[in-house]
C-alpha cells in the first residue's frame, strides 16, 4: 500500500513563513506517517516509523544509492562519514571517536569544563551595563565556536573567513532547484571547496608541527584500524566545525526563548541550579537545533506503516516531528523538565547518532545555568524572534533580550 500526502503540506512546513512555529504543520502531517510525494519521495514524521528507520539496516545514507541524483555539487571531495554506510562508517567513527570521548579520550568533555566555564562568564561580564543583549551574536555563537576552535586547533582569528563559508554550505542545505535560485547552490559549493582547502593547510602544518589538538592526533596516530588518511581527517574536521557549533548555537538560543516563554521554569532553574540536565534534554526534545535529516535512500524495497518504499527512494525523516508525537509523549506540546521516559530524537538515533552529543549537552547546561543565574529580570525584545532561513537547523537567527540596567 502507498499513501500520498498532498506536498502542499511539505511545501508549508519549508516554507520560511512557518519558520516560527512548525509544530502544528508537524501534527497534521502526523496524520500520515508515511507521505509519499509528487517526486517519488517520502516523509516519514511518526515517531515508532522514525527510530525503526534509524535502525534499520536497509536505509543508506550513501547519496550514491538514490535512485534519482540529488544536487549536492560536491563533486570528487571525500565525503564526511555521516554520510557513509556501515563498514567504513563504523571505521571512520570508530577512529575518530578515539580522540572525541569514550573509550579511549573519556576525560574530553569534563577536561574542558573549566575553559567552558570561564568562556561563558567572560561573555556574560561584557553584558555588564547594556540594557539590551543579543543572545545569539554576544553569547550563544562566540562560545561554542571558541570550544571547537580550541579543540579541533583551528586559530580562532580565523573564525570570520569560515564563518562566511559555513553559512553558504548551511544555506544551501536544503537547495531546491525547482525553486531556489541556482546561486544558492553555486554559493554552497564554493563555501565547501574554500573549507576544505583552509582545513587541509592546516592539516599539513599539522603533520609538520603536531600539537595537542584534534587535527594533529588524527593526523599522527597509528591506532588499531590505521592511519586515517588526509581526506578523511579534513572531511571529520570539516563536520566537527560545522556541527560543533551550528547545531549547539540552535540549541542553547532555543533554549533561552523557551526559558523566557516560561518565566516559571527560568525562576525554578535559579533557585534549583541541578534542574538543567533534564531540563535540556526535554530542550532537545521540545525545540531541537535539527529539525529535519533532509534524505536517507532505501537500499531495497522497505514496508514502512504498511506502506512499500521503493528501492532508491529518497526518504526525509523529521525528526522534531516525531519528538513531538502524541503517541509516544504525554501532552508533547508542554515543556515540561520533569518528563520521565524522554528519549527524544533531539541527537538521532542509531548508528548516527550525534557524534558531539555530550560536548553539545555539556556546553548548553553550562550556558543556560549561568545566563538564568547572572541576567537580570531579562525579557524579550521580540516574540516570536526572525529565523534563520533553514528549515532543517531551525533556530533565531537573533535573539534579543533587555534586561535591567546597572
Amino acid at each position: 500500500m502507498t499513501t500520498t500526502e498532498t506536498p502542499d503540506m511539505l511545501r508549508r512546513i519549508l516554507d520560511y513563513s512557518s519558520r516560527a512555529d512548525p509544530y502544528p504543520l508537524y501534527a497534521e502531517l502526523r496524520r500520515t506517517p508515511v507521505a509519499r510525494q509528487e517526486d517519488g519521495s517520502y516523509v516519514v514524521s511518526t515517531y515508532r516509523e522514525l527510530t525503526d528507520l534509524l535502525h534499520d539496516p536497509h536505509l543508506s545514507s550513501d547519496v550514491r544509492n538514490l535512485s534519482r541524483p540529488m544536487p549536492q555539487g560536491q563533486g570528487d571531495a571525500t565525503p564526511a562519514f555521516i554520510n557513509m554506510d556501515p563498514p567504513e562508517h563504523d571505521r571512520l567513527r570508530r577512529m575518530a571517536m578515539r580522540h572525541f570521548g569514550p573509550p579511549h579520550t573519556p576525560g574530553l568533555v569534563t577536561g574542558v569544563e573549566p575553559a567552558l566555564t570561564s568562556a561563558v562568564g567572560s561573555l556574560i561580564d561584557d553584558f555588564a551595563g547594556k540594557e539590551q543583549i543579543d543572545i545569539v551574536d554576544d553569547f550563544a555563537y562566540p562560545f561554542p565556536v571558541s570550544v571547537i576552535c580550541h579543540l579541533l586547533g583551528v586559530p580562532r582569528e580565523d573564525e570570520p573567513r569560515f564563518r562566511v563559508w559555513v553559512n553558504g554550505l548551511i544555506n544551501s542545505i536544503d537547495y531546491d532547484p525547482k525553486t531556489d535560485p541556482k546561486e544558492k547552490l553555486e554559493k554552497g559549493v564554493q563555501a565547501r571547496k574554500d573549507l576544505r582547502q583552509y582545513l587541509g593547510g592546516l592539516l599539513e602544518q599539522r603533520h609538520d608541527r603536531p600539537g595537542d589538538d584534534l587535527l594533529s592526533r588524527m593526523a599522527n596516530d597509528d591506532g588499531p584500524d590505521g592511519r586515517m588518511a588526509d581526506d578523511d581527517i579534513v572531511s571529520t574536521a570539516n563536520l566537527l566545525l560545522i556541527a560543533g557549533h551550528e547545531t549547539t548555537v540552535n540549541l542553547i538560543t532555543n533554549g533561552m526563548l523557551t526559558l523566557l516563554r516560561h518565566p516559571d521554569v527560568l525562576q525554578r532553574l535559579r533557585d534549583e541550579p541541578g534542574l538543567v540536565v533534564p531540563l535540556v534534554e526535554e530542550l532537545l526534545r521540545y525545540e531541537p537545533p535539527v529539525h529535519i535529516i533532509p534524505w536517507r535512500a532505501a537500499y531495497s524495497d522497505i514496508t514502512v506503516a504498511d506502506t512499500v518504499i521503493p528501492k532508491g527512494s529518497q526518504i526525509m525523516l523529521m525528526l522534531a516531528s516525531g519528538s513531538r508525537d502524541q503517541n509516544r509523549f504525554h501532552d508533547p506540546d508542554r515543556f515540561d523538565p520533569d518528563r520521565r521516559d524522554n528519549q527524544h530524537l533531539g541527537f538521532g538515533s542509531g548508528i548516527h547518532l550525534c557524534f558531539g552529543g555530550p560536548l553539545a549537552r555539556r556546553e548548553a547546561q553550562i550556558a543556560l545555568g549561568e545566563l538564568v543565574r547572572r541576567l537580570d529580570r531579562p525579557r524579550l525584545v521580540a516574540d516570536p524572534p526572525p529565523y534563520r532561513r533553514s528549515p532543517v537547523l531551525r533556530g533565531p537567527i537573533h535573539l534579543h533580550v533587555e534586561q535591567a540596567a546597572g
